[in-house]
Formats: structure tokens, C-alpha cells, sequence
């Protein structure tokens, strides 16, 4: 064999055929999705779903919502947080070309096109979208959807610290710290000066009731989950503890307390359920201590689900003189659960479920930053990337494997091999009894 050159100045074809360009081997994973997604006639729901927010036959054709769909579902297999790093990414494959179906002479859509569709659709377009993936789920007999798990993180915002502003008077920071220092006797400090003055000044706070930023006015300070002060919104998601599936992932402003936003998760998990096609009933609510509150436990009676959320630990016992009776029964009850034997159970279930979930939609799925501000436009992006998860769990039940890098190792490799090897000997089987069912119709209409 000859050694091959590189050629440092290529000479331009005038013309090349389509025989001659460059076929993609294509991706397994991207393949076995494409063809779960066709099953279930992804392309022609999601046409109709946002065929109302388009012209009809005016100007020039947008990204397909099947292709702009896709794209989103790329950016969590390829933990890529940005509309322009997905859009990066998918031009510079060709087997991601191909499972968004383009030809090799179609160029890949734009990071600006895919912000500019992210923006058209409404968030009922995207909740949608969540509730197909969940009927998909159904369809498979993997959803059942009686035990949810809630638990919340939170997601960086992109805005800054460093520009926010007073309410009342819409100075940032270093005007205020200015002022302070000046009432304090410190005439035309130096920056390093502000900076100490204000790391000592006694009763230092920032607060959502004073401070906004103007970048992002649905952002919150927040204290992250390591320890620092940042921008912030809190993602909740409800899992189903059987099946692993997140069944509601919704976003609040960063300083939503726990107890003010898990029944309405609660309720969206539950009305999901009933739009997916699952028969069960949302039977039980597990969360931890920081979700417990009386009201918490008897809203979640009312809608027919029992709580089970340990109480914060108290120096003193609860007094309930004066207080509703129904409360302190219902509040009982609750605790006589959670010390169970089964409630226990669930918990350490609701513990590991619903932090992968986590883990996968922000950390290794691209979520954990956002780079959208406004929180109807965060919410849509965080529940596509749910979905996206959900799609992960449906493909890891049926191939053995959840994600495209899966595919790095032998043993799944193997195991891709002999679950299309079931598939073919399943499909045998299937024309052999066909066969043989065609053989007996002839041979009686002979007989006949």
C-alpha cells in the first residue's frame, strides 16, 4: 500500500454528483430513535401542533418543527447547553445530519433560526411535545404513575450579580456601597477600600425585595446548591417512582419555597398522566422534610394523594390548641406513613430516582446553566430536555441502551447485537406464521 499525501491546495470540482458525495454510516442510537419516533408519527403531530403559529404560504419555509424538535433532543444526548453549540454541533456531523434528515447538499439550520423558532412556539406547544413523549412511554406499557417523587435544584440564570440594581432608585451595587460609605465617613474611597468597607459593614444583605436585575427580571439571588449567591430559577421535577419517568418538570423563580410550589407540580404530574392515557390515579406524593407543612399535607388530601414528608426535627412538641382537628389527623397520619416500613422504602426510592434525574437533565444533559432569560422561555427549554430524558429511559428499555455514548463500550455494543437479533428472529417468526396462515386459507379454498 502506497503512503497517502495531504494535498495542501485543493482545486474546487465544477460539478459533483450526488452518487459522489459523502453518505453518513449513521449513528445506531440516533437510528433505533429515528425509527421509535416514526413509529409513533412524531413528525406529522408536531407539524400540526404548530402549523397555527406560521403563515400559510407566506415567505420563505421555516425549520421543520420535526428538525427544530430533533435539535433540542440533541443538545441533552450531547450535553450541549446553547442553542449555538447544538447548531455547531449538528453542522459538523454527519450522522447527526442525518437523524435530523438532511440530504448531503442541505445545510444544517442556523443557532439564530433555532432561537428565533424557540421563541414563535408558545410554552402549550412544548408542554405538548412532553405529554407525546409520556403517550410514547404509555404506548410501551412503561408508564404507571401512582408513586411521584418530587424534589427541586436550581438553575443558573444568565444574568449577573454584578448588575443588579436597587428597586427604588435603580442604582447598581457600586453607587450603593458609595453612598453607604459616605454616611459612614469615608469621602471618595478607592475601589479597594469600597470592597473592604463593604466585606465588613455590619448587617450586609441582598434581597429579592430590594435588588432586581434588569438583564433577567425573573431571575432571583438564589444560594446555589454550592453554597454560593448567584442569578437563579428552581426546577422541580416529579418522577414516577416505578418507572423512572419525569412526568412534570416545571420552573419557578429561584426563591419559590418548596411548600408554596409542590402541589401545583403535584397536580400538572397528575393532569400529564391523565393526557398520556395512563388508567392508574396518582395515588401518593414523596418528597423530603423541606416540602412538610400542614397546609402541604392536607391540600394533597383534598386532591386525593396521601403525603409522605418527614417532618423537620422541633426541640418541642406541636401544640394544636385552638387548631383544626382535621389538621392534626391528617398530620399524623402522614407521619405514621412516613415511619413505616414502606414509607421508608420510598423514600430511599424518591432519593435515588428523582437525583438522576438531576444529574441527567442538568449536569450531564446541558440544563444546569441556562442561557435564555425570561421564565416562560427557561420553562420551555428545561421541559424539552425532560423529554429528551424520558426518550433516554423509553430507548434504554428497548435497546438496552439510553444515549449515543453508551454505545463507547463492548458490553453494550454486544447487547445492541442481540436485541437486534431478537428483532430479526421475532420478525421470522411473524412470516412464518403468515406463511403458514396464507398455506391453509389456500389449501381449504381448494378443497372448497
Amino acid at each position: 500500500m502506497a503512503l497517502g499525501k495531504r494535498k495542501r491546495e485543493r482545486q474546487l470540482e465544477a460539478f459533483v454528483t450526488a452518487s459522489d458525495l459523502p453518505q453518513s454510516p449513521g449513528h445506531p442510537f440516533y437510528t433505533a430513535l429515528n425509527r421509535l419516533l416514526a413509529e409513533n408519527d412524531f413528525d406529522s403531530f408536531v407539524e400540526a401542533l404548530c402549523a397555527p403559529f406560521y403563515a400559510g404560504a407566506m415567505g420563505r419555509p421555516s425549520i421543520p418543527p420535526g428538525v427544530f424538535f430533533r435539535m433540542t433532543f440533541v443538545g441533552y444526548f450531547e450535553g450541549l447547553s446553547s442553542h449555538r453549540s447544538i447548531a455547531w454541533r449538528c453542522a459538523d456531523s454527519r450522522s447527526l445530519a442525518e437523524f435530523l434528515g438532511l440530504g448531503p447538499a442541505d445545510e444544517s439550520p442556523d443557532h439564530s433560526s433555532i432561537s428565533k423558532t424557540h421563541k414563535r412556539l408558545p410554552k402549550e406547544v412544548f408542554d405538548e411535545v412532553f405529554r407525546f413523549i409520556l403517550r410514547v412511554a404509555a404506548r410501551k406499557g412503561l408508564l404507571w404513575g401512582e408513586n411521584l417523587g418530587i424534589d427541586s435544584t436550581t438553575i443558573q440564570a444568565n444574568a449577573s450579580m454584578k448588575s443588579i440594581v436597587r428597586k427604588d432608585s435603580g442604582k447598581g451595587w457600586k453607587d450603593y456601597t458609595k453612598k453607604l460609605a459616605k454616611k459612614a465617613g469615608l469621602d471618595d474611597p478607592t475601589d479597594d477600600e469600597l470592597r473592604q468597607f463593604d466585606r465588613n459593614r455590619p448587617g450586609k444583605k441582598v434581597s429579592n425585595e430590594d435588588w432586581e436585575n434588569r438583564n433577567d427580571l425573573d431571575a432571583r439571588i438564589t444560594r446555589m446548591k454550592n453554597g454560593t449567591t448567584r442569578m437563579a430559577y428552581k426546577a422541580e421535577h416529579a418522577v414516577d417512582l416505578d418507572s423512572d419517568l419525569i412526568v412534570s418538570a416545571t420552573v419557578h423563580p429561584g426563591n419559590a419555597a418548596d411548600t408554596a410550589t409542590v402541589v401545583d407540580t403535584a397536580v400538572d404530574a397528575a393532569a400529564n398522566l391523565a393526557e398520556a392515557g395512563c388508567e392508574n390515579e396518582v395515588q401518593a406524593i414523596i418528597a423530603d422534610k423541606g416540602y412538610h407543612s400542614t397546609k402541604v399535607v392536607l391540600q394533597a388530601a383534598e386532591f386525593g394523594m396521601q403525603a409522605y414528608i418527614p417532618e423537620r426535627a422541633s426541640p418541642a412538641q406541636r401544640r394544636w390548641v385552638g387548631k383544626d382537628p382535621q389538621a392534626k389527623r391528617a398530620v399524623y397520619a402522614a407521619r405514621r406513613r412516613t415511619e413505616s416500613e414502606y414509607g421508608k422504602l420510598l423514600s430511599r426510592t424518591r432519593s435515588e430516582l428523582v437525583e438522576r434525574s438531576f444529574a441527567h437533565v442538568c449536569d450531564t444533559g446541558g440544563a444546569r446553566r441556562t442561557w435564555l432569560r425570561g421564565l416562560e422561555s427557561v420553562t420551555k427549554r428545561h421541559l424539552i430536555v425532560a423529554a429528551a430524558r424520558n426518550l433516554s429511559t423509553i430507548m434504554r428499555v428497548i435497546c438496552g441502551i439510553g444515549s449515543p455514548r453508551a454505545l463507547q463500550g463492548l458490553r453494550a455494543l454486544l447487547q445492541l447485537a442481540w436485541t437486534h437479533l431478537g428483532q430479526l428472529v421475532s420478525a421470522l417468526e411473524r412470516l412464518v406464521m403468515a406463511l403458514a396462515r396464507y398455506g391453509a386459507n389456500r389449501f381449504t379454498a381448494i378443497g372448497g
